[in-house]
């Protein structure tokens, strides 16, 4: 007797061929069958009129911490996502020396949510095993996590002992389990790296033929040294190059995405092996403690709070000429957001513009007040987000074949020890969103080829083979959405609504959606590249 049976839906299969009206038959967690099917079965779906496509992949996440925290990612199974990819950026849970590493080092972090009792990248993943989890986990290995592990806060680069130690810690992450390295060069620590250093890295992840995801040093003045670096760390090492984000950022001149794609379409006929993705809205998020620069966040979070305090070194760090967003020197206050604070939950959704009104100040001294208004810990996760990219960038990028589709953000829940968390903007309608804007609306692809964009393309890329399409002996991750209806009602006011549209989710096989309603079946697993 089979355990499921879709019936009579429009079968995408997630290579981006045309649809084809069949039944899917599952038994035991897997695809057993694919066509005109009769039987018993235990629970029987009604697909009629709806698209049945491959669970969604969401390659590029940061909630390494939310998830041990609510696997239930209900966020992401109320919009079709069955698999999440955690570690990017270089920020990843694990490894650590203490716990006070995972405090400052994991997305997300809550204090006292989780018994983060992990140090080994394995123990980590063995920690989210024990964990009921709504979607699948692939976990990357974070090269700033690494760094802090061997060389801690000094604000210097790794000398040669020091990398013989972080390459021999990514080898060891990588055989407990990850499934790709990732670096944030535009971040401390990464930002204090040299090509030489990341190159021997990734040379690691090339031994394990794991994928190397970089988030650049530079995606607006100086794009073209960034994606540069990033073709040439992958050439070098010999390494599959993942270009996270690829959409350049306020600043950038005009020209600046399809330079990056013609640099990327070069290097691939030299026989890189590259490609990128996007997200799919023109509002870039991060840290606020990014803004700072090099210098200021030396010595930890009591010296920055130091420094902060001080007048004369606010108005130091008022005049640096190179501020992750170029936005904050052009005075471009009102397309800055605050977008997640503990300390001021009433402030969230207002632009800076509006918050150093109500606290008569310049926005740059209320940046600066509502870091210090939050405590140790809540300080280094404390989020902003700005209006930074072109949305013609992101159409042109989508053209590309090779382009996959992300949400950049956390697997959330609008309950519990998460209510008050926000990734980004997309958190809660990422997938919604592309497929109703860029798909449905501006027709920019068909709809397989946007199904391929986060399902095959994005498991191609991972190297997993029983996930992202639909066949036979595949393992039954399925989304099962109405393509006329499908919307994302997230809003900078708003982010924390559910996306409508899909009806059924099934994830190994586990009934998550039902009806558009989610059930108590959390049949998530963590994925392990060994």
């Amino acid at each position: 007797m089979l355990d499921v049976l879709i019936k009579g839906g429009n079968v995408c299969d997630g290579t981006g061929k045309k649809p084809l009206q069949a039944d899917i038959a599952i038994k035991d967690g897997k695809i057993v069958d694919i066509g005109t099917i009769s039987g018993e079965c235990h629970q029987t779906l009604d697909a009629s009129n709806l698209v049945v496509c491959p669970g969604f992949i969401d390659l590029h996440t940061h909630s390494d911490f939310t998830l041990a925290a609510n696997g239930r990612a209900e966020s992401q199974v109320h919009q079709g996502v069955t698999t999440e990819v955690v570690g990017q950026c270089g920020v990843s849970c694990a490894p650590a020396r203490s716990n006070a590493d995972i405090a400052l080092m994991s997305p997300g972090f809550i204090d006292g949510a989780v018994d983060a009792n992990w140090r080994s990248f394995t123990e980590y993943l063995d920690h989210l095993d024990k964990t009921p989890l709504g979607v699948n986990v692939a976990a990357f290995v974070g090269h700033g996590t690494i760094h802090r592990a061997i060389v801690g806060e000094e604000l210097r680069t790794a000398n040669e002992d020091e990398m013989d130690e972080m390459v021999a810690l990514l080898d060891e992450s990588i055989e407990g389990g990850a499934y790709g390295f990732s670096t944030g060069l535009e971040y401390w620590p990464g930002s204090l790296s040299s090509p030489d250093q990341l190159a021997d890295m990734a040379k690691v992840a090339a031994k394990h033929d794991v994928l190397y995801a970089t988030h650049v040093r530079n995606r607006d003045l100086f794009y073209d040294l960034g994606f540069g670096e990033a073709l040439s760390t992958a050439r070098a090492a010999g390494a599959r190059l993942q270009i996270s984000h690829i959409q350049p950022k306020f600043g950038a001149p005009e020209y600046a995405m399809q330079h990056a794609v013609d640099m990327c379409e070069q290097a691939r006929g030299h026989g890189v092996d590259v490609a990128f993705d996007v997200i799919p809205h023109d509002w870039s998020h991060t840290h606020v403690m990014a803004i700072l620069p090099q210098w200021a966040r030396e010595g930890g979070v009591k010296k920055v709070r130091e420094r902060l305090r001080d007048k004369a070194t606010r108005e130091r760090i008022k005049r640096n000429p190179r501020p992750m967003w170029r936005l904050v020197n052009s005075d471009g206050w009102h397309k800055i957001v605050l977008m997640q604070s503990e300390a001021n939950h009433e402030l969230v959704g207002m632009s800076f513009d509006e918050i150093g009104r109500r606290k008569n100040t310049h926005p740059y001294d209320a940046v600066f007040e509502l870091l210090l208004e939050e405590d140790e810990v809540n300080m280094s996760h404390l989020m902003w987000t700005s209006q930074s990219f072109d949305n013609g960038d992101i159409k042109l990028a989508l053209q590309q074949p090779q382009c996959a589709v992300i949400s950049d953000t956390q697997a959330l829940a609008p309950y519990g020890c998460l209510k008050h968390h926000i990734g980004s903007l997309s958190g809660y309608g990422w997938a919604a969103r592309f497929l109703a804007h860029y798909v449905r609306e501006e027709r920019i692809l068909t709809l397989q080829e946007g199904i391929r964009r986060i399902t095959s393309l994005p498991a191609e890329r991972l190297g997993i083979s029983d996930r992202g399409t639909l066949k036979t002996g595949a393992c039954a991750d399925i989304t099962v959405f109405d393509a006329s209806h499908i919307t994302s009602h997230a809003t900078v006011t708003t982010p924390r609504k559910y996306a409508t549209g899909i009806a059924h989710v099934l994830v190994n096989g586990g009934i998550s959606m039902r009806n558009g309603e989610r059930t108590e079946m959390d049949s998530g697993t963590v994925l392990r590249s060994h």
